[in-house]
């Protein structure tokens, strides 16, 4: 896409990727629930008027949003937005269209909604897997590429070229996991052991402190080091299907630890980013070729999983979580209460989008700007 002008490219490629995750995510509820024979009324992806709608011959209708930022299935007897109908209020009754949502055992019901995450999860691997049998599989490596003069490395006598094999006796094959371990240890010595020119030696570094991200955030330890880039190694489709999946589960601990990092103050919440942001770095990344873009898919479709299944109201997680107390209790839980969790999900989430909002036009220096103006 780098011929086309950046914020066409920007548009275009934000549409490509959030429309290819929503599809996804709303193809695994639609599967799940032809399974689980439920009748689908809807499968919309985007909002607002439709630009193309059409009914396929079982009865479903199907559109394209002019307002591409999510999308919805609807199955026969969901009820607004809390989807709080007790079906042991419904009178029986022979429907050509089959069984209402409700009606359908609560494990059924589970079964479609962990499915849209479930099919997230399954894209992200589908993506890596494809990845690597076209481009091959990335082999970190953690061969120092430079050193920051003056820096903790460089006071350790660790030189460019030098491969660090592990960090207190913990072995260490990437350089993700090196930054891993040193960012939370600034200031206490860490034994560093290193190959240099078919040699083995350990040195001992302290690495420099810089304050952390966020107000009360714990200060990031620092090498002062530079890794080199990864190679590529062309893989079997076996192989590569398997390291499609192994991909996926450690970008997935990646994410969740972030995310703990954040809650501890151990990370910033401006990293915290909204529909802005997305479209900003998807145009970022479309310049740089299309497996980036292919491999940022794949990530972004791990964290759309992963914030689905928060155990908050109106997310998947949260139907989950009433789904769980209705199989404890033996009876759905009362519709008024599911209404009051409905709502207070709605408050968080409307709350997280303002947030992210407003990290993102921080991020684009608006604020900065309009100070200028006023000083």
């Amino acid at each position: 896409m780098d011929f086309l002008p950046d914020p066409f490219r920007t548009i275009l490629a934000f549409v490509v990727v959030l429309g290819v995750l929503v599809f996804f995510h709303e193809l695994g509820h639609y599967a799940a629930a032809r399974w689980r024979g439920i009748f689908v009324e809807k499968f919309s992806i985007g909002f607002g008027r439709p630009i193309a709608a059409w009914t396929d011959r079982r009865g479903t209708d199907w559109q394209i949003g002019w307002l591409p930022l999510g999308g919805y299935v609807k199955l026969y007897g969901q009820d607004g937005a809390g989807d709080v109908t007790d079906s042991a209020d419904v009178p029986p009754r022979p429907d050509p269209r089959g069984p209402r949502f409700h009606d359908k055992p609560v494990g059924d019901r589970a079964i479609v909604v962990a499915a849209g995450p479930i099919a997230n999860f399954v894209l992200a691997a589908v993506l890596f897997s494809a990845l690597f049998m076209a481009v091959g599989r990335p082999v970190g490596n953690t061969t120092v590429a430079s050193v920051v003069e003056g820096g903790a490395a460089q006071t350790a006598g660790i030189l460019p070229g030098d491969r660090i094999m592990a960090l207190d006796g913990t072995s260490v094959s990437r350089f993700e996991q090196v930054q891993a371990y040193i960012q939370p240890r600034a200031g206490q010595p860490v034994r560093v052991t290193l190959q240099r020119d078919g040699q083995e030696l350990t040195v001992s570094t302290t690495p420099a402190s810089r304050p952390g991200r966020g107000e009360g955030a714990a200060p990031v330890g620092m090498l002062g080091i530079g890794g080199g880039a990864a190679s590529y190694e062309r893989t079997d489709p076996l192989t590569a299907i398997w390291g499609g999946v192994a991909y996926t589960a450690d970008v997935t601990v990646q994410t969740l630890g972030g995310i703990w990092q954040m809650i501890t103050g151990q990370r910033g919440t401006e990293e915290i980013g909204g529909p802005l942001r997305i479209a900003q770095l998807s145009g970022q990344v479309a310049s740089l070729g299309f497996a980036n873009l292919v491999t940022f898919m794949a990530v972004l479709s791990v964290n759309l999983a992963l914030i689905n299944l928060f155990p908050i109201p109106v997310l998947d997680g949260g139907h989950l979580v009433f789904y769980a107390l209705e199989a404890i209790r033996g009876r759905p839980l009362p519709p008024r209460a599911v209404e009051y969790g409905f709502r207070a999900g709605l408050a968080v989430l409307a709350t997280l989008f303002v947030f992210a909002t407003w990290n993102d036009l921080a991020s684009f220096g608006l604020f900065r700007w309009v100070q200028g103006l006023f000083s």
